[in-house]
């Protein structure tokens, strides 16, 4: 028998509030046991979807409990599979639609804990921030902010903690479900230049890809992706373009030596684990190979400010790059 089965949810329920003392109760009651059972995990997206009066411990207590169960109590433990995945996204965000903040925090702890999970959930994850830059909607605007076009320095944050969290510590490159939104983002932006970790963390991720699909070994996300302090001293005037572009230069020259050209043995392996992550997820891994990357960069025309350094950035100092990527960049290059 559950520990929770002897708390009474609907109680809950109808008083439609979640005091302290109700959140030591249930806390009690998985001491020891912190098994739940199915009905039990949807009782409490329940409570947390219909109860507005929350205590400041409900949160934590909802994250972890509900976090464990996902990831350990459903087999395979330590794993998130699709099947495990529909179930979590059915619930929280449907129609791919998180609604309330608590749950995308979830989401990303689920991601965060899960030794392997399939792509799509952090797709999602994405997707919020998406949402959040192209409506001024979603659990990330919840405080009555609605601007559109903008980013904000706390949702960089969650794309940077999102990325990291699929990708764990291991050397996996930012897939092409990831990267896709990420241009959607940036796309969406309306002055790009104006937010600087962003321009940081986008140059980066693309730079990543790029280098994955041209048959470099790419470092961890932690390492590929981390915040740089860009210290730029502008010496006469630099149009704003030229200013990006500097620090472009700047924060990609510190990671530039942690991308090294693969052994055939070493792509054979990348290829392999990639298999052993799908195999066990039940979902399949799309790379952004190079044809693909040639075709999105400047897909609507013309190039963004930060398209517009990467490109700069790629023809000048990057020549190990894919021939139909070396290619593409020198057209941009001279389009721009």
């Amino acid at each position: 028998m559950s520990a929770l089965q002897s708390l009474s949810i609907t109680e809950l329920l109808q008083r439609g509030a979640i005091g302290d003392v109700d959140v030591l109760r249930l806390r009690t009651a998985l001491h020891g046991d912190r098994q739940i059972t199915a009905d039990e995990a949807e009782a409490l997206i329940t409570l947390n979807e219909t109860c507005p009066e929350q205590d400041p411990t409900w949160v934590p207590f909802y994250l972890d409990t509900l976090t464990d169960y996902f990831v350990s109590q459903m087999e395979p433990e330590g794993y998130v599979t699709a099947e495990k995945a529909k179930r979590l996204t059915d619930r929280i965000a449907p129609e791919g639609v998180v609604a309330r903040r608590s749950d995308l925090d979830l989401l990303i702890r689920v991601l965060d804990k899960s030794r392997w999970s399939p792509v799509s959930l952090s797709r999602l994850a994405l997707q919020q921030v998406q949402r959040a830059v192209v409506e001024g909607g979603g659990p990330l605007r919840s405080s009555g902010d609605d601007t559109r076009g903008v980013i904000r320095e706390g949702e960089v944050d969650l794309v940077r903690r999102v990325l990291y969290a699929f990708g764990g510590d291991r050397r996996v490159a930012i897939t092409r479900a990831e990267i896709e939104v990420l241009f959607d983002i940036n796309d969406a932006i309306v002055n790009p230049q104006g937010n600087a970790s962003w321009s940081d963390l986008f140059v980066k991720a693309v730079t990543n890809v790029v280098m994955a699909a041209s048959g470099q070994s790419v470092p961890t996300r932690e390492e590929a992706l981390r915040r740089d302090a860009w210290l730029v001293e502008a010496k006469g005037e630099l149009s704003p373009l030229a200013l990006l572009s500097a620090m472009v230069s700047s924060s990609l020259d510190a990671v530039r030596a942690t991308y090294l050209e693969q052994s055939s043995e070493e792509r054979a392996l990348a290829r392999l684990e990639r298999q052993r992550i799908e195999i066990i997820t039940n979902e399949e891994i799309l790379e952004a190979e190079a044809s693909w990357l040639c075709d999105r960069i400047g897909r609507d025309g013309h190039l963004s400010p930060n398209e517009a350094a990467l490109v700069a950035y790629l023809q000048r100092e990057t020549p190990g790059i894919h021939p139909e990527l070396r290619a593409a960049v020198d057209r941009l290059a001279q389009a721009a």
